[in-house]
Parts: structure tokens; C-alpha cells; sequence
């Protein structure tokens, strides 16, 4: 059989693959896309999306126990199994839909993660097919737990597709999925354990931001285990039992499920890299600021699965435009990094733009920090919450914004302010001659420079 050729052929089918193929296709290129697994994505189908879903009912519980007696006579009552009918809503679709976008501009769709054959051939469906340039765009894979009963551990899918909410969870690992499921699990009434093997969770983070957190996490029952070397994981009649050993003390705790939370790598170990000349890391595959790949020129990588990529969807579909337009118009546009906040949809949320205390005060000679707790602001007393808190970083010299860290109920949309404060070179004096609706979340920003 004659081998099928395409100008493009992309492997993924997120964001980045998206835009990737479908640019491509626009301007005439035959196209072809791969995915070993449901069309759309991790975001749209088991991630971004369908997590902020189950995130906006715990949303409703946390704003009604704060208000309880004070207007809130009876708390809600919460149903996980009508909210997974209602998170469908969003997510049955997107597969079909994504597959019909690509089918309509003539992209050749193909079910399987194909392996490099060498440099330019792929074998995929038990088909040979060459490409002038291959696009990687596979994302990230939960990070194997690699312990005698590792297996035991459910995943992040196994979450968001719960048919119904057992008494007990434990997660391994206080990263973002970690800590946000934890969150959500605690609001459902689940009796949570979160152990990890770092002094405090969620490290991408300011530490007195994230003092805030656990303060707020065990106020909603939360129990945590620091600086824990799980060992193994063992299967009982009903429950499971995690052991670990914490300053060489061993220890158990068990519960109904255990989720393993231990963060993502890059998903390419089923592409026989080595057969395509393909360099990577343990970060992901090895690009230049082209995104091109460093040892096969053919290969471009663009999304998670890059060596330096910021693990947000928006960058991932910034990404896919960079190579788009590096395979039309031969390496013309460089990636680039634009100040990028970043958020763990805990309650309340955490969040950091810019540079952290440490970073700062390496970088410049004279910063200025204000860090304190917003508490007794208006909006925080209004709604009755304690865990209101901000570390602002500000450059002496020339008054202009360093770094924000938040926390707080709506910290996930304020920190956007101080991005575009920062991205912008705005001073606090410029900020705080800002007129700000009154009283609001965004406004509250005037106060904390």
C-alpha cells in the first residue's frame, strides 16, 4: 500500500493541536490530526472545565455556611449525582463537536497515538504515513505512583466521573489537583486527607499566602500530612491504607478511595522518540523559541508537552499559533512570554502574578512588600470571611508593580487587575488615581499597594 502523505501532521487534539491543524488547513496545507483518546482535549473534557463546574456548586456551600444565621436560616442541600448530570451538559459534546470542526476543513482524523518510524514517517492505525512537519502537542499525563499498590490510586478522571461520593478520600499530592479536589470532596461532606511529602502545599506559591490556606482548609475539616514518604498502598475489606513514614516514624491512615495527586509529566513515552531523532527532557520535548524542535528540524512541539511550557491552557493555544505560523511562513515568530497569573481554585482561591518576595529582592535593590491580611476590608466582612490576605511587591525606585500574590473568595478574577498592572508598567501612584466601582473585589486593589 502507497504511503499517505500530509504537509502537517499534528498529534493532540487540544488547544494547541486545534489551532495548529486548523490554521494549517486554512491556508491550504493537507493536514491530518491524532488522539489516543477523546477528541478536545484534557481541558474541555477532564480538566479546566468540567472541574470549575463541580467548583461553582462548593462555591454556593462556602458562601451559605458563611452566611449561616446572619440571612442563611437553612443550609443548601448538595447533590453530586444531579451536579455529574449537569457537568455532562458541558462535556458529552465537545469529542463530536471538536471532531466535526476539524472534519469541516478537511483534516484527516485518526484514533491512535502514532510512533516515529524515523524523522519523517509515522506508523498510526496500522498505516505509514510521512509528514513534512509533525507537530507534538500530546499535553500531560498524570505522574505514575510508583509503589507497591500504586495501582490502588484512582486518577483525576476517576474524580470528575465519580457516580457518587464515598465517606472518605485521600489524596496523594497537595498540588493544584490535589488541593482543589480536596476542596471540593470537603464541601460534599467526604471526611478529606491530603498527604505530601513538601512541609506545605501548593510550593508554585507565595508561603504566606499558602499559611492562609491551610488554615482555611482545616477550618473545613481538611487533614494534612507533611513531609510524608508514602511507601505503599494496601487494599482492605471496604477501604484502603496508605502507609508512610514522616522523619523516619512509620504511620497509616486509610480511607474508602485514594486518589494519586502527585502532579503531570509530559505524555510521549508511547512516540518512539528515539526511532524520530526527537530530543527530550523531563520536562517534554526539547524546542528552540521557534518551538522547533533541537535535533530533528522537522518537529515542532507546542502546549504542556514542550520543555518550557506553562502548564495554562491560554499559553497552550498561543503556543499552537507560534508554530502555526512558523511552518506557513519558515521559523518567522519566536514564543514569548507574557506576564502570566496563575490560580488554585481552592476556597478561597491563591493566586500569584510577577515575581515572588525571593525573586524580587535578587532582581532589585530596593522593594517594598506589603503583606497583611484583608479581613477587616468591607468585602470581606460583608461576606463574612476571614481568609482575605495580599502580598504586594512593588519596586522603590520606580514605583511600578514587582509581583501580586492573593488570597482570597474572588482572587482568581482580582489577580487579572494586577497582571494588566504589571504587563502595563503602571505605578501604584497611576493605580490609585483609578476610579474602581465601589464596593467591589477589583477595587480593592487601590488598597493593597
Amino acid at each position: 500500500m502507497k504511503n499517505e502523505a500530509f504537509d502537517v501532521f499534528v498529534i493532540g487534539s487540544g488547544i494547541a493541536g486545534q489551532v495548529v491543524a486548523e490554521t494549517c488547513a486554512d491556508q491550504g496545507l493537507k493536514v491530518a490530526i491524532a488522539d489516543r483518546r477523546e477528541y478536545g482535549g484534557t481541558c474541555a473534557n477532564r480538566g479546566c472545565d468540567p472541574k470549575k463546574v463541580i467548583l461553582g456548586i462548593t462555591e454556593v456551600m462556602r458562601s451559605a455556611t458563611k452566611l449561616k444565621d446572619k440571612g442563611i436560616t437553612k443550609l443548601p442541600t448538595l447533590s453530586w449525582e444531579d451536579l455529574q448530570r449537569f457537568k455532562c451538559t458541558f462535556t458529552d459534546a465537545v469529542p463530536a463537536a471538536t471532531e466535526n470542526d476539524l472534519k469541516d476543513k478537511n483534516i484527516t482524523l485518526f484514533h491512535q497515538s502514532p510512533k516515529f518510524i524515523n524523522e519523517t514517517t509515522l506508523s498510526v492505525e496500522g498505516k505509514t504515513v510521512t509528514a513534512q512537519k509533525i507537530v507534538i502537542a500530546t499535553g500531560l499525563i498524570p505522574r505514575p505512583l510508583d509503589i507497591e499498590g500504586g495501582d490502588l490510586a484512582l486518577l483525576s478522571d476517576d474524580f470528575l466521573n465519580q457516580d457518587s461520593l464515598p465517606d472518605s478520600m485521600i489524596f496523594i499530592g497537595a498540588g493544584y489537583i490535589g488541593m482543589e479536589f480536596a476542596h471540593m470532596a470537603s464541601r460534599f461532606g467526604v471526611d478529606v486527607t491530603v498527604i505530601d511529602r513538601g512541609a506545605r502545599p501548593l510550593s508554585a506559591f507565595d508561603n504566606d499566602m499558602v499559611d492562609y490556606l491551610v488554615k482555611a482548609s482545616e477550618e473545613i475539616g481538611i487533614k494534612f500530612i507533611f513531609n510524608a514518604n508514602v511507601k505503599r498502598i494496601e487494599a482492605l475489606q471496604k477501604n484502603k491504607r496508605v502507609h508512610y513514614t514522616v522523619d523516619g516514624k512509620e504511620a497509616s491512615v486509610r480511607a474508602e478511595l485514594v486518589f494519586n495527586t502527585t502532579g503531570r509529566i509530559p505524555s510521549i513515552s508511547e512516540l518512539a522518540l528515539e526511532k524520530g531523532n526527537v530530543s527530550y527532557n523531563d520536562n517534554g520535548i526539547e524546542v528552540d523559541t521557534y518551538l522547533q524542535n533541537t535535533s530533528n528540524e522537522n518537529v515542532y512541539a507546542c502546549g504542556d508537552v514542550s520543555d518550557h511550557a506553562v502548564p495554562l491552557t491560554p499559553f497552550s493555544g498561543n503556543e499552537g499559533d507560534v508554530v502555526a505560523q512558523n511552518i506557513l511562513d519558515g521559523n518567522s515568530t519566536k514564543v514569548r512570554f507574557p506576564v502570566t497569573p496563575s490560580v488554585a481554585f481552592t476556597l478561597p482561591n491563591i493566586a500569584s502574578v510577577g515575581l515572588s518576595e525571593t525573586e524580587a529582592r535578587k532582581q532589585y535593590d530596593n522593594v517594598t512588600v506589603l503583606n497583611r491580611s484583608a479581613a477587616k476590608f468591607y468585602n470581606a466582612k460583608r461576606v463574612n470571611e476571614q481568609f482575605y490576605a495580599y502580598k504586594t511587591i512593588v519596586d522603590t525606585d520606580t514605583d511600578k508593580i514587582l509581583g501580586a500574590h492573593l488570597l482570597g473568595p474572588e482572587a482568581g478574577e482580582v489577580i487579572n487587575l494586577f497582571m494588566m498592572a504589571i504587563q502595563q508598567g503602571i505605578t501604584t501612584t497611576k493605580l490609585k488615581e483609578m476610579i474602581f466601582t465601589y464596593p467591589s473585589w477589583g477595587g480593592d486593589i487601590q488598597y493593597m499597594v
